[in-house]
């Protein structure tokens, strides 16, 4: 069930809004951009993720009577103001990158035009859901890249910070890569992989370790992976899960897929052992599964050491993204409307450049190799521009401008990012299931070259301004320089 997200919003977003009631600029149409400054643990881009729970929150936007008389009760807001929020509705556009695609600091992943008052209610909810589920999607994309194809079960519900965490956090860790998740109800919600398989307590609550394997195996001989390490993970744990696949063979029940899970102690080094013991005892197809506050570092580590695992069990450095707990997005107004029917650009200025925001009205493109299919470059141009494909395209960095790359016509190819979404208020999208969605993240993954998809030191994507944009913007600077 969708539930009513309106007042998930900072105190000060109403306060503007009354402001912009009681002067009258409550109409006046402006533009916003979402967007992020820097990749989040320092990978070389940005994944992202959240777009179907904007959608639902514009669609449920409004406020109850139950949300009119509390606002009433803070003695802040005048009778009209409440009165308007009555028949309160979202009336403007947005257009958004689709989910699941890799993006780069400085880009709108979503661009707000509506009026004023509309606009900046929206804010904090839209930020909300977008930062947390990208940063996790990001985080996910490097826990399976480090796993080099092995699978990745998201295991991180008890350890997130709340319910919603769980669940959304879940649902941007399968776009980006993981199998699936042991959260059933983000598998009953998103319709993903639910995965499992059981704790100490299982083996505990038994007389012996043995006795409950086989009743284990018994139960789901489809999927029988059986915890090791209660007692003692070599002596005690693999040798009786040797046992018990004896004991299955006996009984003439087929163990489809079957192995051990590693919770504890050195992974390489048992892994190793355990691989060896399983091998000599007739079962080469047996699966080693590791868990134990795994990241990409260690996952990474345990395979330059030549661990025997191939399935990976993340929880809680995913979940809760540990090495970075904010993704950092930003909603910067962009543009106004004039008397005059055109849009006013607006910059914000910073003593630190990289906080400096692109006016206007704006559109990107994906710069694709024909050549390679790989991504060259991102290129930030103004709504109102047009290219051809035929023509040589020359990029140039927008700090250090004198590095330059011409691509010769016919050469690329140029997508537009940014997609309507809502128009004059009306759902005009339609959501993608997450698996869906899953599918379109790893197909622009691959569309990187691997130097930028690497873990440390990746290569970075460039993110270019087209002319137009850049003088605009070089225009502003200069006349709030002299403060005009």
């Amino acid at each position: 069930m969708e539930r009513n997200f309106t007042l998930l919003t900072d105190f000060y977003e109403l306060t503007m809004m009354q402001g912009y009631l009681k002067s009258g600029k409550h109409q006046e149409r402006v533009i916003f951009d979402m967007f992020y400054r820097k990749n989040p643990c320092g990978n070389g881009f940005a994944i992202c993720c959240g777009l179907e729970q904007v959608v639902e929150y514009i669609r449920n936007l409004n406020f109850s009577e139950e949300d009119i008389d509390y606002l009433r009760s803070l003695g802040t807001f005048d009778e009209d103001f409440i009165e308007y929020l009555r028949g309160f509705h979202f009336t403007g556009d947005i257009y958004a990158i689709p989910e699941g695609t890799v993006v780069f600091p400085k880009e709108p992943l979503i661009k707000v035009i509506a009026p004023v008052i509309e606009a900046q209610l929206v804010e904090t909810a839209i930020l909300n859901l977008v930062n947390h589920q990208s940063l996790i999607a990001t985080k996910a994309y490097r826990v399976v890249h480090a796993a080099q194809g092995d699978g990745v079960m998201e295991f991180g519900l008890r350890r997130a910070q709340g319910p919603d965490a769980g669940i959304y956090g879940a649902r941007a860790a399968v776009i980006a890569g993981c199998i699936g998740t042991s959260n059933v109800y983000a598998g009953q919600k998103f319709r993903v992989p639910v995965l499992g398989t059981h704790a100490h307590s299982w083996i505990m609550s038994f007389p012996t370790e043995l006795e409950a394997f086989k009743a284990y195996a018994r139960l789901y001989p489809n999927n029988c992976i059986l915890l090791v390490d209660t007692y003692d993970t070599l002596k005690s744990g693999v040798k009786n899960a040797i046992l018990c696949y004896d004991a299955m063979k006996e009984e003439g029940i087929t163990l489809k897929r079957f192995g051990i899970r590693l919770d504890s102690g050195d992974l390489a080094y048992l892994s190793k052992k355990a691989r060896k013991m399983l091998d000599e005892a007739g079962y080469p197809d047996a699966i080693i599964s590791a868990s134990n506050d795994l990241d990409e570092n260690l996952i990474a580590s345990l395979k330059a050491q030549g661990a025997c695992i191939t399935s990976w069990g993340v929880g809680t450095n995913l979940i809760t993204s540990e090495s970075q707990p904010s993704f950092g997005g930003v909603y910067k107004l962009a543009a106004t409307y004039s008397d005059e029917g055109q849009w006013v650009p607006k910059i914000k200025l910073s003593e630190n450049s990289e906080k400096i925001t692109n006016p206007g009205n704006k559109q990107i493109y994906r710069i694709i190799e024909k050549d390679s299919g790989k991504v060259f470059a991102d290129y930030i141009a103004l709504e109102e521009e047009r290219f051809s494909e035929a023509e040589d395209l020359v990029l140039f960095d927008p700090i250090d401008t004198w590095k330059k790359s011409t691509l010769k016509g016919g050469s690329y190819e140029m997508r537009p990012l940014l997609v309507p979404i809502f128009l004059g208020g009306k759902l005009v999208y339609n959501c993608p299931s997450v698996e869906e969605i899953k599918a379109h993240c790893k197909k622009e993954q691959e569309s990187l070259w691997e130097e930028c998809r690497r873990l440390t030191n990746p290569h970075a994507v460039h993110v270019d301004l087209s002319d137009k944009l850049y003088e605009m913007k070089k225009q502003l600077l200069t006349q709030y320089s002299r403060g005009e």
